[in-house]
């Protein structure tokens, strides 16, 4: 089942809001979905956007990929940015070997 992140459209005519929801791939726009992570509404100004980060994180780790203007939202919300530091800062905690440990140093002959 591949997992989609994306929009659906609620609210009148002329004054449209989304909710962010979780669906299978398959299912239509108004079709059935697994959760709602997240409301927007573009009218509102400043306040458009609703987000459950950590559930929308949640749902990236279980390999969901969300549709362009969810990934915009997801970018301008912050999720993205704070999904790439955390595996970059685990990248770069993984490389820190200690210089006593490191191999090169057991390698290298003592200069007499």
């Amino acid at each position: 089942m591949a997992v989609r992140i994306r929009l659906r459209r609620t609210g009148r005519r002329n004054s449209p809001s989304y909710r962010i929801v979780v669906v299978d791939g398959r299912a239509p726009r108004q079709g059935a979905y697994i959760e709602a992570i997240g409301q927007y509404t573009p009218r509102a100004g400043h306040d458009a956007l609703n987000l459950k980060a950590d559930r929308a994180s949640h749902w990236l780790d279980k390999g969901a990929q969300p549709s362009d203007t969810v990934r915009s939202l997801l970018r301008r919300a912050g999720v993205l940015k704070a999904r790439h530091e955390a595996r970059l800062a685990k990248k770069l905690a993984g490389a820190a070997v200690p210089l006593a440990e490191s191999p090169a140093a057991d390698a290298a002959p003592a200069a007499e």
